[in-house]
């Protein structure tokens, strides 16, 4: 992590190594494959919640990742409406889709990319994959949940 990022430093120790580890590769694939994007971190009552997006509105975001005590998801802020043949998005409501992240590497299978990328294509407006990678804390809950297992 760059000295950019140091803002992420407090809210990862809250994790276990493991789960602040697999965030790290997380993070480093999306920022390779959403250059441009703006970081939103929201550490709220359940989960560590990091949207990727053109601008720093929440509503105009493309994906996120929520960090939980045992595992970390990617969401499809608009996964209802992408074509999944692979059945991988989970979730019922009428905008959001999900995937758990085992480790990093799932973000590299076809089926993801293939999905990553329907995602992005649709984005209104577009990610500025010139525009310069910014993180900005949009809110820390003063109630949260512990952030590691009991």
């Amino acid at each position: 992590m760059s000295a950019r990022d140091a803002k992420l430093v407090p809210f990862l120790a809250k994790y276990t190594p493991a789960i602040a580890a697999r965030a790290k590769a997380i993070l480093a694939r999306m920022r390779t494959r959403l250059p441009g994007a703006v970081e939103l971190v929201y550490d709220n009552y359940n989960a560590l919640v990091i949207g990727f997006g053109p601008t720093d509105r929440a509503s105009e975001a493309v994906f996120s990742i929520a960090l939980y005590p045992r595992w970390v998801s990617l969401f499809f802020l608009q996964g209802a409406k992408l074509a999944d043949p692979k059945k991988l998005l989970k979730g019922s409501g009428r905008q959001v889709r999900s995937i758990v992240l085992e480790d990093a590497s799932v973000l590299d299978q076809p089926a993801v990319r293939a999905l990553m990328a329907q995602a992005v294509k649709r984005a209104k407006p577009a990610i500025d994959a010139t525009a310069r990678r910014r993180l900005v804390v949009k809110s820390v809950s003063a109630k949260q949940r512990p952030r590691r297992p009991s």
